[in-house]
């Protein structure tokens, strides 16, 4: 059975008033893996809701497999149901298959061949069959085992309810469900948040094993460059959204040209009108008829004054012509693309042979357990370690917002900002720039203006906070720690849900500047390119890897 298409054409979608989506369409035939790409904002959650159905279009249409599946933020099961019943339900399809074909096989062996009803059992046999197989139905069990296993839930009793569960656990519940059901389609959303080096290594397996269409939104450069055939960036460009082929590296030097390209045609385009519009007038006022003639010109007048006449009408012609067609067709000028400013994310501590802070002998019950532990003054050190091996409890702890037992110093008036994984304002009616000056103070907010940071564009500061997405969010967040820098700076998952053009720029300023920086990440991509200590905690507890 041949595996469906997903299909959209010139999808709008503008809640509020603000065009989110504008004309996007897209053509995802099985066996394409399809990454979307683009600054925080852009609608790339909002595309995959329309994609799924869970939000109508404005305009445009979907054309989607009946079985597409959705990885959507919470689970539609209530906290009392258990882990054997989202299994059930996964398996639901694959186990109404075998039923089916078992009922088939039974009524066919009770009618005669040569009676008028056999012909259609064995026909509806063989499309169920087919269904069965692209499904792999008769493997779903024991791939129901493998898929929980390699998501790191393999020894979770299928009793638990899911109330019980973190969030994490729950996001890993729902893809491990998506990916026992093997539907036709499949939208991902942030699919590897939650997830460690192992299990991101599996889901990438299991992706590429998909015989339908994949689209998927991620931060997750390693991810993204591992199992995407392509990519759709949703940026502004010349003509719309644009399809690159290929990985995230290959889009990387790609986006880089087209931009160029942009740029360089906009200047060229502007140049040539700039230079039409003064040839025109310039002409045009020649050849104005109530215009009185020089002395040079009544010399010859007599003889080719109709003549010239004509040249320089044609000229104006010419000229205006080209200028009106230009004026038409001209590409939009490049907007201005947000760039991290952020100049030290940090401030200077006063240097000295005693750390910022230190612990000893630290234990957060059932938790975390570290024997020692010193940041000095310019340190640079990255927290790794599975899914709970305690980063975060540790980045509570430092920052003084988790008591633990044990030895924890401080040096006397350190000034200590936190990222925290779950980005959450009280007030989601206040405008966005309304919380960054009653967060920072009118004084320091108009010392160092938000839209002077590169992580919010202009547009958005007059904006509700509730109507930002995840991403916008957090670049709200990441501004206020940034906008007075602390001494000491902890992130934990700091490229979580930022658009990956944000995540190297952030990763560079990482690397520099004064002051002491702590963070916590699952993300392959920076770890690879991390230059500074590294601290490996493990599952157990306590049993830290320099």
């Amino acid at each position: 059975m041949p595996q469906p298409a997903l299909l959209a054409h010139d999808l709008v979608r503008a809640p509020g008033g603000r065009r989110v989506l504008d004309g996007v369409s897209l053509t995802a035939s099985p066996g394409h893996r399809i990454g979307l790409i683009g600054e925080n904002g852009v609608g790339k959650s909002t595309l995959l809701r329309v994609l799924a159905g869970v939000d109508e279009p404005d305009a445009g249409s979907v054309t989607r497999p009946a079985d597409l599946g959705f990885l959507h933020q919470e689970m539609p099961f209530d906290a009392a149901s258990t882990i054997a019943a989202v299994l059930d339900e996964a398996l639901r399809e694959a186990r109404e298959d075998l039923a089916e074909l078992d009922r088939l096989a039974e009524r066919m062996a009770r009618t005669p061949e040569d009676d008028p009803g056999h012909a259609q059992l064995l026909d509806a046999y063989g499309r169920r069959l087919e269904q069965a197989e692209a499904r792999e139905s008769w493997d779903a069990d024991r791939r129901a085992d493998l898929v929980l296993d390699g998501l790191g839930l393999g020894a979770f009793g299928h009793e638990r309810t899911l109330g019980s569960l973190s969030g994490g656990q729950r996001g890993r519940l729902a893809l491990a469900a998506l990916l026992v059901g093997r539907p036709s389609a499949l939208l991902l959303d942030e699919p590897t948040n939650h997830l460690d080096d192992a299990a991101a290594g599996f889901l990438e397996e299991q992706i590429r094993g998909l015989p339908g269409v994949v689209v998927m939104a991620s931060h997750d450069r390693a991810f993204l460059d591992a199992v995407c055939t392509d990519l759709l960036d949703l940026d502004p460009a010349v003509d719309g959204p644009v399809r690159y082929g290929g990985n995230y590296s290959a889009y990387l030097s790609q986006k880089r040209a087209d931009r160029q390209r942009w740029e360089q045609r906009y200047t060229e385009e502007q140049e040539e009108l700039a230079e039409l519009r003064v040839s025109a007038g310039v002409t045009a006022h020649r050849v104005a008829p109530n215009r009185g003639r020089t002395d040079n010109e009544k010399m010859g007048y007599g003889h080719r004054a109709g003549r010239v006449q004509n040249s320089v009408s044609r000229r104006v012609r010419d000229a205006a012509r080209r200028l009106e067609e230009l004026e038409r067709a001209q590409v939009a000028e490049p907007p201005r693309p947000l760039r991290f400013s952020g100049a030290d994310l940090a401030a200077r501590a006063e240097e000295g042979t005693r750390p910022l802070v230190s612990l000893r002998d630290v234990k957060v019950p059932g938790r975390l357990t570290l024997a020692e532990l010193a940041v000095p003054a310019t340190d640079r050190l990255l927290v790794t370690g599975g899914n709970g091996a305690g980063k975060s409890t540790l980045l509570a702890v430092l920052a003084g917002r988790l008591t633990a037992q044990g030895e924890v110093h401080r040096r006397r008036g350190l000034t200590v900002g936190l990222l925290t994984q779950d980005t959450v304002f009280d007030r989601s009616d206040r405008m966005v720039g309304e919380v960054y000056e009653l967060s920072l103070g009118a004084a320091r907010a108009q010392k160092v203006p938000l839209g002077s940071l590169g992580l919010m564009h202009d547009a958005d500061i007059d904006r509700p906070v509730g109507q930002l997405s995840v991403g916008q969010r957090r670049r709200l967040a990441l501004a206020l720690l940034v906008a007075r820098p602390p001494q000491l700076l902890l992130l934990d998952e700091p490229t979580n849900h930022l658009s990956p053009a944000l995540c190297d720029e952030l990763e560079d300023a990482l690397g520099s500047g004064p002051g002491a920086i702590v963070l916590a990440s699952h993300d392959r991509w920076l770890r690879r390119r991390w230059h500074g200590r590294e601290l490996r905690l493990t599952p157990e507890w306590g049993r830290p890897q320099e």
